[in-house]
């Protein structure tokens, strides 16, 4: 791009007509920046019609009514005896003698609206119509609008736009000042001359994005928006393209390449053959070791699917080669749950494993730490506590890091940096399209383990109207009394006036009065967490009281008890499908049969429905994934927060997904072809990736 393109869209937004430093400050806060180009990548997200009508007639409630009236009478609000205020009233009549009321609420600026509207004047004025309470007659002054959103002279008809784009905006902004932002902002663009053809042609869409015509037009499939996915998409995919061959280039690791002696007596130990998934995912782990360049490798694996032994088979690789690992877990539960699995393996083979958590203190701790820093311990698993200033690795060369979404980019850096360039495993237990894990964790190696370990039995998963809960509570009493372990979840912890379905708690009480004293424990994330951590404890324990835990979704991810065969998941349409998925895979982990209730409303939405026969027709973590990705998107599939999301401006995950393969294949040939991009091509790859922010320095 030339300098003078590249100098406005860096421009502070206070610099252009209109908006100064005060509205250039509440943009900031909406746009999340306050140059040019953070406005420009912010779309409207629907289109408001308001073209001219001859009459009030022709309008209907609801709808935007924009129309020229002759102001005949002005009547301002007075209090009523209850202190509420009425509203000030400006009559006006069209040009076929039906009127229109104007209302306006309050006091601030009223003189100024009444100044706008003098009596016995033509204006013309636009807004939301809608019926005067009980009055519906249209010719006799049912109609009114209330706060009308423009008002003009007639010479001025022009300031009020055909078809108006609505910008999302937050407080202190109003849809005109961002109408004016705009209008001068593009005036300026269509000034600068010297741009490239094809960042024109950039441009161009972009400003049709910003003025459309209906909103057929900010459709994900319209051709504007299409042409800014692909060039978002493309920007993003070069990137990720040019760090891993950085990567590989420029980053000197080592070669692990254990004698597999350790490994060996492992898959001796095991009470089950691996499958042809986990070995396939080890053969994988074992080569990226014995290169020279740090592996980046993500491990996806259903519910339940053994990505644990094949971590702890890339762990003991490691311990072979004298080297030490760190397996980090997002909790303290998930962590004392790949500890109480691999401590007794690893005294077995005779190596040192060690937990690291935030709750070590004094002399214990103390003794950890000098461990882990002699290098006697080899296996060190852990929460955030294994990253912490006081914790120094002798040889830390593999980090391993479970439920990787849940942590933040610095914090696994942090970890990473513990050690000299370590290979890098991370395992997720959240199955994602291959189109969405394209652009999540497109700098990866990814390896997927698509099976379940032989000997387990398929959940059983039905659906319950909620109108059945006594005689399903009935069941569960002797399903209890005969030794079973019983998940029971609910969306809401308490119950509010906004919610009509079951909280926790209220739950809790339900079931406590109905079932054997002591049986029922209640779990949720508002608990004390040594509160929380007994219960879990007691209901894990197989003779332990507690055979009925009743929990939110606190218990979604890394709970692990095989002796539990019932889930419960009351207001199931509540739930995204994935989540539904990740629930479910909480029981259905010993060799027993399991069950799996979908417990839902009587007023089920056609959509709630096919979510549950969904779950109800498969098990397969990647076809729920995949329908969840189609019914609601990426957001909400993996949750508006989730670290490592990528926020794009342009793309849709639903629609775009033949121009995620297109922009991957395009880029990969583009950096192989032109790895310093000085091609053509190359030129408007930079200048994307500039837009968009996707910079990766360049050698050379």
């Amino acid at each position: 791009m030339n300098k003078e393109l590249v100098d406005f869209l860096n421009c502070d937004l206070q610099f252009i007509k209109g908006v100064g430093p005060i509205l250039a400050a509440r943009l900031a806060d909406l746009l999340g920046g306050r140059r040019v180009l953070d406005f420009l990548l912010h779309k409207p997200h629907y289109v408001k019609p308001r073209g001219i009508l001859e009459s009030v007639l022709d309008a209907k409630p609801g709808e935007v009514l924009t129309i020229p009236v002759q102001i005949i009478s002005h009547k301002k609000g007075g209090v009523f005896r209850g202190g509420k205020r009425a509203p000030t009233q400006v009559t006006c009549r069209d040009k076929l003698g039906a009127d229109l009321v104007l209302q306006f609420f309050g006091t601030s600026f009223l003189e100024y609206w009444l100044e706008k509207l003098p009596i016995a004047e033509w204006r013309i004025v636009s807004g939301k119509m809608e019926f005067s309470g009980r009055n519906t007659n249209l010719t006799r002054g049912g109609a009114i609008i209330n706060h009308p959103d423009f008002i003009e002279k007639l010479e001025d008809r022009h300031k009020i736009p055909e078809y108006q784009a609505i910008y999302p905006i937050s407080d202190g902004l109003t849809q005109r000042i961002m109408a004016n932002a705009r209008d001068a902002i593009f005036a300026k663009l269509e000034s600068i001359n010297g741009q490239k053809p094809e960042i024109r042609k950039f441009f161009d869409a972009i400003h049709a994005i910003h003025y459309p015509t209906s909103n057929d037009d900010l459709a994900a499939n319209s051709e504007s928006i299409s042409h800014a996915a692909y060039a978002e998409l493309f920007a993003h995919q070069v990137a990720i393209a040019l760090t891993r061959q950085k990567r590989k280039r420029g980053i000197v690791g080592r070669t692990l390449r254990g004698d597999g002696m350790l490994r060996e007596k492992l898959y001796k130990m095991l009470p089950f053959k691996l499958t042809e998934a986990q070995n396939k995912a080890i053969e994988d782990i074992e080569n990226d070791m014995a290169r020279t360049e740090p592996m980046m490798r993500l491990v996806q694996g259903d519910v339940g699917s053994g990505k644990t032994v094949v971590a702890l088979a890339a762990a003991l690789n490691a311990a072979e080669c004298k080297i030490q690992t760190a397996l980090m877990a997002p909790t303290d539960t998930l962590a004392g749950q790949h500890y109480a699995k691999i401590k007794p393996i690893c005294d077995t083979l005779g190596i040192v494993c060690d937990i690291l958590t935030g709750r070590d203190k004094g002399a214990l701790q103390k003794e950890k730490l000098v461990s882990i820093r002699s290098g006697r311990t080899k296996i060190i698993i852990g929460t955030h506590a294994l990253f912490q200033d006081a914790v120094e690795y002798k040889d830390l060369g593999l980090v391993i890091i479970d439920e990787q979404h849940r942590f933040g980019v610095n914090q696994r850096a942090t970890l990473v940096a513990k050690g000299c360039n370590p290979d890098f495993l991370a395992l997720s237990a959240t199955p994602i399209p291959r189109t969405l894990s394209m652009t999540i964790y497109g700098d990866m190696d990814i390896s997927i383990i698509a099976q379940k370990p032989t000997g387990r039995i398929p959940i059983k998963t039905s659906r319950l109207s909620a109108e059945r809960i006594a005689t399903l509570t009935e069941r569960l009493r002797i399903q209890i009394l005969s030794g079973a372990k019983v998940f029971w979840v609910c969306p809401l912890v308490t119950e509010s006036e906004d919610c009509d379905f079951a909280a926790a708690e209220t739950r809790f009480e339900y079931l406590k009065a109905r079932m054997p004293d002591g049986a029922i424990g209640l779990v949720h994330g508002q608990m004390d967490k040594k509160s929380r951590d007994k219960a879990m404890a007691e209901f894990a324990d197989p003779s332990g009281k507690i055979k009925l835990l009743v929990a939110t979704s606190v218990i979604e991810v890394g709970i692990d008890i095989p002796a539990a065969t019932i889930m419960i998941i009351e207001n199931a349409e509540k739930f995204g499908l994935s989540a539904l998925h990740q629930l479910r895979g909480r029981v259905g982990r010993g060799s027993g049969q399991s069950f799996c209730i979908l417990m839902h409303g009587n007023n089920l939405s056609e959509d709630g429905e096919k979510r549950l026969d969904v779950l109800v027709d498969t098990d397969d973590g990647f076809v729920i994934a995949e329908q969840d990705l189609m019914m609601r998107g990426a957001g909400e599939l993996l949750g508006a927060r989730q670290s490592g999301w990528v926020p794009y401006y342009f793309v849709d995950y639903r629609e775009h997904r033949d121009l995620f393969k297109l922009a991957t294949h395009n880029a990969l040939e583009l950096s192989e072809s032109d790895p310093h991009l000085e091609s053509d091509s190359g030129s408007m790859a930079r200048d994307l990736m500039y837009i968009f922010d996707r910079e990766v320095k360049l050698d050379g």
